[in-house]
């Protein structure tokens, strides 16, 4: 079931919205007393219509589906030893607007009554999960930083994966939208990335980090403002065109709101409150779990296909830690035989798979790369027996020109004719006619006698 939050009605938040005042703080009808929190939704009781948003769908996410990825099973530890209490603090708006305020980035953190439900449910229900994350963003901040870098995006749009998919490269959303930047099929390949019955290089940390930070530098290229970017990569920039038109040409995010899509309207909330409670997670009580590094590894270029698990069994490798390193093989087959590929190992494997390689490409090939290149027909005609004259053979209408009955013991070739066909018309196979006329290929010459029985 999605989870929701039962937040104000459009009409009544812009009543309450004032310009003047928006420098500080986005001014909206504070909510925290009327808020009933249950398993599902957070309802506001008595504000007049009630509207539903939905939550990003990346905090849903059940936390026993993200230890169980392979780099957390291998290197994150929940070790228990934090003198933190697991205590969620209650602090006044005051303090969350300065902290918001005190953030090093470029983009505006404004406070809200949305924005402060968002860090209640990170900072409360989703402790763990935050937990997770910020062991998580050792492994992936880094090349995040770099690609946004890159592209002089700001480098706060770093958290942008937190909502979007919890920091797991496997997420899958409802809709299709795959990996860390959640790429949906169509936008991924726009930008570069190779997605066919093999590969999918959404699942690929780097690549996919580099093609969201180009999409977001598009987007700023279209809206000239950050929140608007990211409402746009999660709707698309046709429904923000939509929403602007709809709110008299307004630009400003929260002036558009009540026109966009219910899961836009929670969706810069949401990444204000991640930047947040990845920066505050101490005042917050939350303890990151303990990360450690994996070894250094580097790439071998083949221009052959092969199986992860012929790697694997003749390195012996652990076969879940080459499918982790190379997330974008989604069958673990490696198509080097149509472009050159990359595989991804261990530094300290990398001179083996070298050394081992005729014996990698070797193993098991029949069976862990079946896929046959040429297949030969089956050239035997069934014979039947016809219901209307009880003799076995062929219907006179099919006998054509060029016919030779089953008496026939031979049969002249006649110009353009082929060995199918004349093995057709004459209720023999391809296979029999070479062994009872010595033919080793399928070249036969016109005006030729071949033997039929």
């Amino acid at each position: 079931m999605k989870k929701k939050a039962i937040l104000l009605s459009a009409m009544i938040w812009l009543a309450g919205y004032n310009a003047a005042q928006a420098q500080d703080e986005v001014d909206v009808v504070d909510t925290k007393d009327d808020v009933e929190l249950t398993d599902d939704e957070i309802t506001v009781n008595d504000r007049g219509v009630e509207e539903v948003i939905e939550f990003p769908e990346a905090m849903t996410y059940d936390l026993d589906s993200l230890m169980s990825l392979y780099m957390s099973k291998s290197y994150l530890d929940d070790t228990g030893d934090c003198q933190m209490k697991d205590v969620n603090p209650v602090f006044s708006k005051e303090t969350y607007i300065e902290r918001l305020s005190r953030m090093p980035t470029v983009m505006e953190m404004a406070y809200n009554s949305v924005v402060q439900q968002f860090i209640d449910r990170y900072s409360g229900r989703l402790r763990r999960t935050v937990s997770f994350m910020l062991g998580a963003s050792n492994f992936y901040m880094p090349i995040f930083e770099e690609a946004l870098e890159a592209y002089g995006i700001p480098l706060e749009l770093k958290n942008l994966p937190v909502i979007e998919s919890a920091l797991n490269p496997k997420a899958v959303s409802r809709v299709g939208a795959t990996g860390l930047w959640q790429f949906m099929l169509t936008t991924g390949k726009d930008y570069g990335l190779n997605v066919n019955s093999l590969v999918d290089e959404r699942r690929d940390p780097l690549k996919a980090s580099y093609a969201a930070a180009h999409y977001l530098s598009d987007l700023y290229k279209i809206f000239g403002d950050w929140n608007l970017v990211i409402a746009a990569y999660n709707c698309g920039p046709a429904n923000i065109n939509k929403a602007i038109h709809r709110a008299g040409g307004e630009r400003d995010y929260w002036r558009i709101y009540p026109y966009l899509p219910k899961e836009t309207r929670g969706y810069v909330p949401a990444f204000i409150a991640a930047n947040y409670i990845m920066t505050y997670y101490c005042e917050h009580n939350i303890c990151p779990m303990v990360s450690r590094l994996p070894a250094k590894t580097d790439t071998v270029m083949v221009s052959r296909n092969v199986n992860l698990q012929q790697v694997a069994a003749v390195c012996g490798l652990d076969i879940e830690m080459l499918r982790s390193l190379n997330p974008a093989y989604r069958r673990d087959i490696v198509p080097g035989a149509t472009e050159p590929s990359p595989i991804r190992l261990p530094q300290t494997e990398v001179g083996k798979f070298i050394d081992l390689a005729d014996s990698i490409f070797n193993y098991k090939a029949d069976d862990l790369l079946a896929k046959r290149t040429e297949v030969e027909i089956n050239d035997d005609v069934p014979t039947f027996t016809s219901k209307r004259t009880g003799r076995r053979g062929r219907s006179s209408a099919r006998r054509g020109r060029g016919w030779r009955s089953r008496s026939s013991a031979s049969v002249t070739v006649r110009r353009g004719q082929t060995l199918s066909e004349i093995a057709r018309r004459n209720g023999t196979t391809v296979a029999k006619l070479r062994r009872l006329n010595g033919i080793k290929g399928s070249n036969i010459q016109a005006g030729k006698k071949l033997k039929i029985r």
